[in-house]
């Protein structure tokens, strides 16, 4: 499906262009972005090629990425042009050299639970030597800004002393386990960006995504919250693999990109933000059954396979506080389930 060809997401990737948002910072500058054919890495390449392409911004965009048969699937019209550019590349294993960088953003990581089971080395070492990398291209550019996207798991556990998470909070994550090495690669990657900083002084900025979705993710994804939405989008009842009881803050794909250029634009070199709004903290059961009322359908209980359980977050209460991003002028304008609508209405076109 190509979404460029759906009027809803292009309506979404125009209220985004409409941000009022120092956009001058972009124009004629070099932008490269790993995880490019990720849920998030799309929509961004999205918005920042319409821009492009309607010649307002006249950026040149890098992707970055392992796969290039899904680049040219994803990408196709884009690669037919001077103004982006796709490197084949395991960030894992190679050094990459791109001269003329202003703009680096990893985005690159393995984002849910059947990855983090069956992949877990490559799991910790995109958030570590994957983004060592990508930090040493920001270092031989030296007045390019760096954003590395990072986790709500990376506050682990709620201790039961707070209600919701600000940047400082630190719960527990019991780092001798298998579903650990997302939690922990997120955490050693946000001091790693610490550690550049101070020794090559570089400018650099962090996001702590809630838990995203929406209609630039993979029909394979395994979150809950994607398997909750495909199911809608085929009107079959929404399978739920536990009580459902869980606590998480969500974010819609459109805002994790609209968090992601204010923190890049506007955000005060070295800072962690979070990305998420109260408005879409839920439980996981409430979740499935707005999925459920959109499809017209039920929830039904399923118990989970050993691969899908060993993948599982283990955390029952993780809600963002948004005070912070929200000083940069960053809003949620929409309601959960009217994104979720969108998502399934997008999907099903």
């Amino acid at each position: 499906m190509n979404l460029l060809e759906n009027d809803r997401y292009v309506k979404r990737l125009n209220k985004l262009i409409e941000l009022d948002l120092p956009w001058k910072k972009l124009m004629g500058k070099t932008v490269v972005i790993s995880g490019a054919t990720g849920m998030i890495g799309k929509m961004l390449v999205d918005v920042l090629m319409h821009e492009n392409i309607n010649e307002k911004l006249n950026c040149r965009v890098v992707t970055v990425g392992r796969n290039k048969e899904k680049a040219e699937e994803r990408f196709g019209d884009y690669l037919k042009r001077e103004d982006f550019k796709f490197i084949e590349a395991n960030i894992n294993r190679e050094q990459i050299e791109i001269d003329g960088v202003d703009f680096i953003l990893h985005l690159a990581s393995p984002t849910h639970p059947k990855q983090y089971a069956t992949e877990p080395i490559s799991t910790i070492m995109t958030n570590v030597v994957g983004l060592d990398n990508m930090l040493k291209i920001a270092v031989k550019n030296e007045e390019s800004r760096f954003l590395f996207a990072s986790s709500v798991e990376i506050y682990g556990e709620n201790r039961g002393d707070v209600n919701e998470f600000d940047e400082k909070y630190l719960g527990y994550i019991d780092c001798n386990t298998l579903r650990a090495g997302y939690s922990e690669g997120k955490r050693l990657g946000e001091a790693l960006c610490q550690a550049y900083k101070t020794q090559y002084n570089l400018d650099f900025v962090t996001v702590r995504l809630a838990r995203v979705f929406g209609p630039t993710m993979l029909a394979t994804d395994s979150k809950a919250s994607s398997q909750f939405i495909m199911n809608a989008v085929k009107k079959e009842d929404i399978v739920l693999k536990s009580e459902g009881q869980q606590e998480y803050s969500f974010l819609y794909v459109a805002d994790a990109v609209k968090g992601i250029l204010y923190v890049l634009l506007k955000g005060k070199s070295g800072e962690v933000y979070n990305v998420a709004d109260k408005k879409f903290n839920i439980k996981l059961r409430d979740f499935a059954m707005t999925c459920a009322e959109i499809a017209e359908k039920k929830v039904v209980f399923e118990l989970p396979s050993e691969v899908e359980k060993r993948g599982f977050s283990k955390a029952t209460k993780a809600l963002m506080k948004s005070g912070k991003i929200k000083e940069l002028g960053f809003r949620v304008n929409d309601e959960l389930k009217k994104s979720v609508k969108e998502t399934v209405e997008i999907l099903r076109g």
